[in-house]
C-alpha cells in the first residue's frame, strides 16, 4: 500500500499517455471534495465543494479547495461533472465559475437546478450539461459514462472515465440501498460491465468503511417516523438537511396519513423543496402542504413544521427555537425529531441543542433513541461487494478522514487487489496512472482556502492564530510617548486591555520592564519606531506570561515626544 509522505516533491511532468489524479480536497476530511483529472494536455474536474469550519477556525462561513494548482490552467479544463448535488460537493463552483465564467458544468437534472439556485445568488449564469444514468459523453479528450447510484439525496451518480491510458470509475457518494424510496437503485449491472471491460483505478466513497455490515434501508425508518406523527400529542417538529428529499417524503406521507398539514421552515428548505416539487422529485398530496399563516390556524394535533438545523448550525431554526430566538415557541407536549445524522465535529452543538429543546418540555426524538436515520453512504459490507464485482486493477480510497481511507483500502486488500496498487493519498498529493498502474509521483499546493464574509483566502492560517489568542487570551494595547532625542519614556505608559483579567495595579510591574528595554534600545542606536515597538512588544509578552501565566496579542503604539 503506498503511504504519502510529506517529504513528496513537487510532481515531474506527467508521462505521455498516462493520466494524473490530483484531490484538491476530501482526501483527510469530510467535505470539500474536489478531483482534478489530466490526461493529453486536459483536465476534467469532479465535483467541487466547501467544507465547514470547526470551533478552532473562528470567523470563517466555509473552507474551499485550493485552486493554486490549476489556476494557470483554467482554459485546459474542459467541463466539472458533479456527482451530486450536496454543499460538500457543489458549493465551491461559484468560486471556481468566478475564476473562468464559461467552464461546462455536468450533472444530473436535480443537482443542476440545486446549483443553478445557489449561483442565482452570486449573479452566475453556468453553461450547463444536463446528464442521467445511461449517457455516454465526450469532454476533450475524457469520455464519460454516468451511472446511477442512491444516496440521501436524489438523482447522484457514479462517472466512469475513459482515456488513452485506461478507465477510471469514480462511485461519487453512494450506498446500496437495496428498496430505495424512488425504486433508483445503485446500478451494480452497470458496475459489473465496466468490471468487465477493465476499470484500471476505482476511486471509491470511504465514509462508512470502518461499519461492518450494510447500511441500513431507508423504508425501515418508515415505522419510526409514522409512530411520531401518529402519537404526538401536540405539534410535531422535524430537522432535516435541507436537500434529503427522501427523509421530507417519508415525513410529508406519514402527516398526509395521520391528518396533519405541513409548512416548512427556513430559507434553504423552502428553496430546495420548492424545487424538488416542481421537478417531480419530491411528490406532495394536494392541500397538504400550507403557509405558516394557514397552519397556525388549525389544532395543535395537526401541524407539523419542517425546518433545517439539524447539525446544531447557531444560525438554523432548530437553534434558535432551543434558544428561545425564533416565532415558534417549543414546549410542553411538542414532538421534535430529528432524522438526522451527526457529522463528526458537531456532536456537541447537536447535544446543545437536543438538551435546550428537552427543557422547554419537547419530547426529542433522533437516532440516538429510534430509527430514524441512515447513513447515505455504503458499509464495509458493500464496499466489499463493489470490490468483487468490478476487480479493479488499482484502489484509491476517497471521501474521508485518514481512519475512514485506511479502513477502505483494507477491504481492497482483503478481497484480492493488490497492495502495491492500493493508494492511500491526500489532498495534494499527485496519483499517476501509467501503463496500467498507478502510483504516488509527488504533490501539488493544497491548503485550506478561508471564506470569510465576502474574502476569499484573505484569512491566513496566520490570522486565525491571532483570532483564537484574542479569543483565548486577550488583548493588551501599550501607548508609549517617547522623548526622540533620549529614547527614554517621557510619561507613563497607557494600557488598554481587552479580555485580559486586569484592575488599576496590573500593569505597574511591567513599566520598569518596558523603561529597561527601551534603554538598551538607546545605547545599542535603536531609534526606528517600528523596531522600537517589536522590542516592546516582545517584553510585555514575556511579562505577561511570566507574571500572569497569558499570552495576549500585544498592540505596541510609539508616539514621539
Amino acid at each position: 500500500m503506498s503511504h504519502p509522505h510529506p517529504e513528496l516533491k513537487p510532481a515531474p511532468p506527467l508521462p505521455k499517455g498516462g493520466l494524473r489524479v490530483v484531490a484538491l480536497g476530501g482526501l483527510g476530511e469530510i467535505g470539500r471534495n474536489m478531483t482534478v483529472f489530466e490526461y493529453g494536455g486536459k483536465l476534467l474536474i469532479v465535483d467541487c465543494g466547501v467544507l465547514f469550519p470547526e470551533e478552532n477556525q473562528p470567523g470563517v462561513d466555509v473552507i474551499l479547495p485550493d485552486f493554486t494548482s490549476i489556476r494557470d490552467r483554467l482554459d485546459d479544463v474542459v467541463a466539472v461533472v458533479l456527482t451530486h448535488g450536496h454543499e460538500d460537493h457543489i458549493g465551491g463552483v461559484p468560486y471556481l465559475l468566478r475564476e473562468r465564467r464559461d467552464i461546462p458544468v455536468v450533472g444530473s437534472k436535480l443537482t443542476l437546478a440545486f446549483l443553478e439556485a445557489k449561483l442565482k445568488e452570486h449573479n452566475i449564469r453556468p453553461r450547463t450539461v444536463r446528464v442521467r444514468e445511461g449517457d455516454r459523453r465526450g469532454f476533450g479528450p475524457f469520455d464519460c459514462e454516468f451511472v446511477a447510484v442512491n444516496h440521501s439525496i436524489p438523482d447522484g451518480l457514479a462517472v466512469a472515465i475513459r482515456t488513452g491510458a485506461g478507465m477510471v470509475l469514480h462511485t461519487g457518494d453512494f450506498k446500496m440501498d437495496q428498496f430505495p424510496l424512488d425504486d433508483r437503485i445503485t446500478d451494480l449491472r452497470a458496475f459489473a460491465r465496466l468490471g468487465e471491460e477493465g476499470v484500471d483505478l476505482f476511486l471509491t466513497d470511504s465514509t462508512n468503511a470502518e461499519v461492518p455490515g450494510f447500511t441500513t434501508s431507508e423504508r425501515e425508518l418508515n415505522p419510526a417516523i409514522e409512530q411520531v406523527l401518529r402519537t404526538a400529542p401536540r405539534r410535531v417538529i422535524v430537522s432535516s438537511f435541507a436537500s434529503h428529499v427522501h427523509r421530507i417524503q417519508q415525513v410529508l406521507d406519514a402527516a398526509h396519513q395521520y391528518g396533519r398539514k405541513v409548512a416548512f421552515v427556513g430559507r434553504s428548505m423552502v428553496r430546495n423543496m420548492g424545487i424538488a416539487r416542481d421537478l417531480g422529485y419530491l411528490k406532495v398530496p394536494s392541500g397538504l402542504v400550507v403557509s405558516m399563516k394557514e397552519l397556525e390556524k388549525l389544532p395543535e394535533n395537526r401541524i407539523t413544521l419542517v425546518c433545517t438545523g439539524s447539525q446544531g448550525e447557531p444560525m438554523a431554526a432548530l437553534s434558535r427555537m432551543a434558544n428561545r430566538d425564533h416565532v415558534i415557541r417549543i414546549g410542553k407536549g411538542d414532538t421534535v425529531l430529528l432524522a438526522s445524522s451527526l457529522i463528526p465535529g458537531n456532536e456537541t452543538a447537536i447535544y446543545r441543542v437536543i438538551n435546550g429543546l428537552t427543557r422547554w418540555g419537547a419530547n426529542v426524538v433522533h437516532k440516538g433513541n429510534a430509527k430514524v436515520h441512515v447513513s447515505g453512504h455504503a458499509s464495509a459490507g458493500e464496499l466489499i461487494y463493489c470490490y468483487n464485482i468490478v476487480k479493479p486493477r488499482n484502489v484509491m480510497p476517497v471521501h474521508g478522514e485518514w481512519k475512514h481511507l485506511k479502513a477502505n483500502a483494507d477491504l481492497a486488500i482483503r478481497t484480492g487487489v493488490d497492495p502495491d496498487r492500493v493508494v492511500i493519498a491526500e489532498d495534494g498529493v499527485v496519483v499517476d496512472l501509467v501503463d496500467g498502474r498507478a502510483s504516488i509521483t509527488g504533490k501539488v499546493p493544497a491548503g485550506y482556502v478561508y471564506v470569510d464574509g465576502m474574502t476569499v483566502g484573505g484569512v491566513t492560517e496566520a490570522s486565525l492564530k491571532d483570532r483564537l489568542t484574542l479569543a483565548e487570551e486577550g488583548v493588551v494595547t501599550v501607548v508609549a510617548i517617547v522623548d526622540a532625542d533620549t529614547g527614554a519614556l517621557a510619561e507613563t505608559p497607557d494600557f488598554l486591555a481587552r479580555g485580559f483579567v486586569h484592575d488599576e495595579t496590573t500593569f505597574e510591574s511591567v513599566i520598569p520592564v518596558i523603561e529597561k528595554t527601551l534603554a538598551t534600545a538607546a545605547e545599542e542606536g535603536v531609534g526606528d519606531a517600528h523596531q522600537l515597538e517589536q522590542l516592546i512588544a516582545r517584553s510585555v509578552a514575556n511579562w505577561a506570561y511570566r507574571t500572569h501565566r497569558r499570552r495576549p496579542l500585544i498592540i505596541p503604539v510609539i508616539i514621539d515626544a
